[in-house]
């Protein structure tokens, strides 16, 4: 098959992905604080986020990564073999790094579905930039494959990080008032 044809799909199925995990954990969120509504609304709601979960896990989050891997793999190889350009293994440890994010997310799941709100909404909306973080660095290691300058990227990435807390911390004083 041609690198490109490869390409394109590895690149659709790193969005779908993406696109998976972030409104994954705003269902979290909208979860977790239905939570706190009074009966009848609260089994109402609740039991249509189960769903939309569900749903989303098994339907797009899962096959997305799972398909995202494999063309990932196969562009790697057919483009470089075992002989991967250091630009390329920074970028699979970020991957990696966003492949156990997903399985917290199953982790976090699961427990929803008992019941358990061990996470607040606040703490899911943090854990919701964690993805952000992984998506502007994988794009950015992908984009300028300059190795001379990790350290501007990972400061750079420490910066977003500090924003992006920041924000949400705004955005909870500002829901209390």
């Amino acid at each position: 098959m041609n690198v490109l044809y490869i390409k394109a799909l590895h690149i659709i199925f790193v969005v779908t992905w993406f696109a998976g995990l972030f409104y994954l954990v705003r269902l979290f969120i909208y979860h977790t604080e239905a939570s706190g509504k009074k009966e009848p609304e609260r089994e109402i709601l609740i039991s249509h986020f189960l769903l939309a979960e569900r749903r989303l896990w098994y339907g797009i989050t899962w096959p997305s990564a799972i398909l995202t891997w494999i063309f990932g793999v196969w562009l790697a190889y057919s483009m470089y073999g075992f002989a991967f350009p250091d630009w390329l293994v920074v970028k699979i440890g970020f991957v990696a790094g966003l492949s156990l994010y997903h399985l917290q997310c199953g982790i976090i799941l699961k427990r929803l579905r008992r019941s358990e709100f061990r996470t607040s909404s606040f703490r899911l909306r943090i854990w919701n930039e964690v993805a952000t973080l992984f998506l502007v660095a994988i794009v950015f290691i992908v984009v300028v494959k300059d190795s001379g300058n990790w350290w501007w990227g990972l400061a750079g990435l420490g910066v977003l990080s500090c924003l992006l807390f920041l924000a949400i911390y705004l955005y909870k004083k500002r829901r209390k008032d």
